[in-house]
């Protein structure tokens, strides 16, 4: 950067130009937050000093969101400066929405002018803003309400003429300009804007998340998230657990703050309606404005069932009261209602079109399916538990009832694999079958309720690469003279099973919902479920090996197992890296809702998270080496 920099400055320099270098950056890369980190401008800045380069930065810090502090970067540095606004903030219905930033941009253009005398201009977005056609096709001067968000490049104008002028008394101008020189009208006009950030700030965000600076993954996310990039209500789990648990402590305003923005629309729209048709310059303006504030009170009321629906459903979660669940069982109700009637009235519409509701329902489906699948958790982890103590007693006991010596062999040879020999000989044909359907079962249960049999991705390969990774110790045996498959099968059986009670146990309070809330908001908890189940894993693998080992060595098991983790990770890994790693990330998340929906459609899963897009051909290639490696493991060695 200051090389491309010094360049452009040195030939400006002698073209007689100017260079504007806009110092907007997200987050990726080693100075990524140059927009918002003040050692990131320096470093990028510091010593370029030629009067021809003017650094032009947003007064927020951040891009054009409500709930921002100013940017105080434009504070720093000894460059020429000129402060950007924008006049149809996407993030904020596209300029759909009556919006009068007028107090906001005062306040910043009054910071920044004493903090700094190199600001010396303003740039104002009058239409632009994210990609096109991505909400309201309003355009400036040509189709749409495009006056409403007029207001606010005048103010823009005005303020950067007369820092000291007032915002309500250039509102009422451009009310007299577009609309009406009455004066009531104009008096009810002033009054409708003077309220309309009272409604953006709390119909749009989610107060105590919003005005909170919040870090995850070396980025630092906008103040909004529920509602992804600009008109996607998303409904993963990740945003909207973090949502509540940084709420927590204010949950009934964060609810509240819906019903403040919808109240603050009926008063607007009062004002307006107060007006005589006859008084304004064109009555279809009138109709408009109407028309406007009716479609953000459906927004509103929409987005006002949803945020107290998702925060109700984490608060059951977090704290597992039936109170909770039935607030929001009436929230989702309520939701469902609005949500139709939204997508009924404005679907399709290319002035106030409908929200995208896509993700918001993948979420509610699998919400619906949360106190199901805790049941369903609760009555298989007690059935395994049965089957378990019923493997314990019947070791103790030498009990020969039927299913006695499968759910002993099971105990025994998950616990203890090098006695697998041992416990699976003379085993009858229904303890052969239990051996084998026991386990199996409740792997394939497990994991269904783990995704709400709403995930056949994630299904797919989990179980897939267990199926694998059996045939392969499998076809060892038969390739080492038809050695007997029933130690291994039991010792594969038992120590899966032992996993699988231990995922059941974090299923069972409030189902997969609670499962990935604990992941998200609980470090702790985090960190200690995933170093006991990833022991519990390497369990199986260790008992594979060790019921291997009896029948044909330590190395040969070794290589057996080593062998078909390979496998495992060259066959899934190609796949993966042949159907493309976004496409299949991208499919997995829409199943499992875990990361905003918008993510892939916007920016790319593999883009925002930083993950090599070969990622899936480095994991084929290392199965490939470890596939190779546990072959040569198994082969005959000759001895010196």
């Amino acid at each position: 950067m200051r090389a491309m920099l010094t360049a452009f400055t040195d030939q400006a320099e002698r073209a007689d130009r100017e260079v504007i270098f806009r110092s907007w950056s997200v987050g990726v890369g080693a100075v990524g937050d140059m927009h918002t980190n003040a050692d990131s401008y320096h470093a990028v800045l510091d010593g370029i000093d030629s009067d021809r380069l003017i650094v032009s930065t947003k007064y927020t810090l951040g891009d054009f969101y409500s709930h921002l502090p100013l940017n105080d970067t434009l504070e720093v540095g000894d460059q020429r400066r000129i402060v950007e606004f924008q006049s149809r903030r996407e993030f904020e219905n596209f300029g759909a929405f009556p919006n009068d930033l007028g107090v906001l941009y005062r306040q910043a253009l009054a910071r920044f002018i004493a903090a700094n005398p190199n600001v010396e201009g303003i740039w104002t977005w009058t239409q632009d803003g994210g990609p096109w056609r991505a909400g309201p096709l309003s355009l400036e001067l040509k189709t749409g309400f495009w006056q409403l968000y007029e207001l606010n490049t005048e103010l823009a104008v005005r303020l950067a003429r007369d820092p000291d002028a007032d915002p309500a008394a250039i509102t009422a101008d451009w009310a007299r300009r577009w609309f009406s020189d009455d004066p009531a009208t104009v008096r009810a006009i002033g009054e409708a804007m003077a309220q309309s950030r009272e409604a953006i700030t709390d119909g749009l965000y989610i107060g105590p998340f919003a005005d909170r600076r919040v870090f995850a993954i070396g980025l630092e996310p906008p103040p909004m998230m529920w509602i992804f990039e600009w008109d996607i209500v998303t409904g993963d789990s990740a945003v909207l657990d973090v949502i509540y648990e940084i709420s927590r402590g204010e949950l009934d305003e964060a609810i509240a703050g819906g019903d403040r923005a919808l109240a603050a629309v009926d008063r607007m729209r009062a004002s307006i309606e107060s007006t005589d048709a006859a008084t304004w310059r064109d009555a279809g303006l009138r109709t408009m404005f109407l028309d406007t504030l009716e479609y953000q009170a459906s927004t509103y009321d929409m987005l006002g069932d949803y945020r107290e629906m998702f925060l109700r459903q984490a608060q059951w979660h977090d704290t597992r009261d039936p109170a909770a669940h039935e607030q929001w069982d009436s929230a989702r109700r309520a939701f469902e209602a609005s949500a139709a009637a939204h997508e009924a009235a404005y679907a399709g519409d290319p002035y106030y079109p409908a929200y995208n509701l896509t993700a918001a329902e993948l979420g509610v489906e699998r919400a619906e399916r949360d106190l199901p699948m805790a049941w369903a958790a609760r009555i298989l982890l007690v059935l395994l538990a049965g089957w378990l103590v019923y493997g314990v007693l019947a070791a103790r006991s030498g009990s020969r009832h039927r299913g006695a010596g499968a759910a002993r062999a099971l105990w025994v040879a998950g616990a203890r694999p090098w006695r697998a020999v041992e416990v699976t000989a003379g085993l009858g044909r229904l303890d052969r079958v239990l051996v084998v359907a026991v386990p199996a079962l409740v792997l394939v249960a497990s994991r269904g309720i783990q995704t709400w049999f709403l995930a056949p991705a994630h299904l797919f390969v989990t179980l897939g690469s267990w199926l694998v990774f059996v045939l392969v110790v499998l076809v060892a045996l038969r390739l080492f003279g038809r050695r007997s498959a029933w130690p291994v099968l039991a010792a594969i059986g038992g120590a899966v099973s032992l996993r699988v009670g231990l995922l059941l146990a974090v299923l069972a309070p409030t189902g997969p919902g609670g499962y990935w809330f604990g992941f998200w908001t609980d470090p702790l908890a985090r960190s200690l479920y995933l170093t006991v189940a990833f022991a519990a894993f390497g369990w199986v693998v260790v008992a594979a090996a060790w019921a291997l080992a009896t029948q044909i060595g330590g190395r040969r098991a070794t290589g057996v197992v080593i062998a078909g983790i390979g496998i495992v990770l060259a066959a899934f890994g190609a796949l993966i890296g042949t159907i493309g790693l976004e496409a299949v990330l991208t499919a997995w998340n829409d199943q499992m809702a875990l990361l905003p929906w918008g993510l892939s459609r916007i920016l790319g899963i593999t883009v925002y998270l930083d993950v090599p897009a070969d990622t899936a051909w480095y994991a084929a290639g290392a199965g490939a080496v470890l596939a190779i490696a546990g072959t040569a493991l198994t082969l005959p060695w000759r001895r010196r």
